[in-house]
């Protein structure tokens, strides 16, 4: 073998495993799902990802695929990408295995067995639910938690937040959980300052998982308190957001499809 050869080889040999590649999830996205009210919201075609059912399906079928040991040799980023599409393309599909579109996602299953517990899909190496791949693979990972992740993952629900029109890629996740934060905090829908009586008005999201937020910032004001200027919280109640006694309300959730 020529020199020429054997360096590329060589390079080959000892680079990284590449990461996932994302791009068919990224071409459904965008042709199936539509930023809405000034880019704080998305609706979601359902009937264009049934259109699209098989290209959908190699994309779940790919995602199947990925072993736990190569799943490992990512970096972080990469790895919460792909848990983020994970569960966002899984959700998509439980959505369109039902005989008709259901009115919410809370529709499907049963009270003992959710939307969330359906055991139907492989995820490195194993079968999965929903709430394994949030709770277990994201939330349980220190190494991967970020609460930023609750407004990347999306349970096909208006109260949720956007699902973004485009893939979740390791390379530019940064960005990405950050306009997906700011987008939803400028949802006055679902987070807004009321000013008589003074009061931050925010979606149940942060009541659900206080503890997280809390983790990040050592109480739920202080989170809120960084996206302050996003909020449109006036500068004379900042102070009482840092010093905890602002009073934090939770707005219902609204389960309706996001379609």
């Amino acid at each position: 073998m020529t020199v020429r050869l054997l360096i590329p080889l060589l390079l080959l040999l000892c680079s990284p495993l590449m990461a996932f590649d994302h791009q068919r999830w990224d071409a459904l996205l965008a042709d199936n799902v539509q930023w809405q009210r000034n880019g704080v919201t998305t609706v979601v075609n359902y009937r264009g990802f049934q259109t699209d059912r098989k290209a959908l399906n190699r994309y779940l079928e790919a995602l199947s695929s990925v072993s736990a040991d190569d799943f490992g040799k990512w970096s972080g980023d990469e790895q919460l990408a792909f848990l983020i599409n994970a569960y966002n393309a899984f959700t998509i599909d439980l959505i369109l295995r039902q005989d008709s579109l259901p009115d919410s996602i809370r529709d499907i299953g049963s009270f003992f067995s959710g939307p969330w517990d359906q055991r139907f899909f492989t995820l490195l190496g194993k079968e999965r639910t929903l709430d394994e791949v949030e709770h277990e693979m994201i939330r349980g990972n220190p190494a991967l938690m970020d609460p930023r992740i609750h407004f990347a993952v999306n349970c096909a629900s208006v109260g949720c937040p956007a699902l973004r029109p485009e893939a979740y890629r390791g390379e530019t996740l940064e960005q990405q959980l950050a306009d997906s934060t700011r987008r939803f905090l400028s949802d006055r829908q679902r987070n807004h300052f009321n000013e008589n009586p003074a009061r931050l008005e925010v979606s149940k999201i942060f009541d659900w998982y206080e503890e997280d937020f809390v983790d990040a910032a050592g109480s739920l004001h202080h989170y809120l308190l960084q996206y302050a200027d996003t909020l449109e919280i006036p500068t004379d109640h900042r102070k009482s957001l840092d010093d905890e006694t602002l009073k934090i309300q939770f707005l219902d959730y609204d389960w309706s499809l996001n379609q």
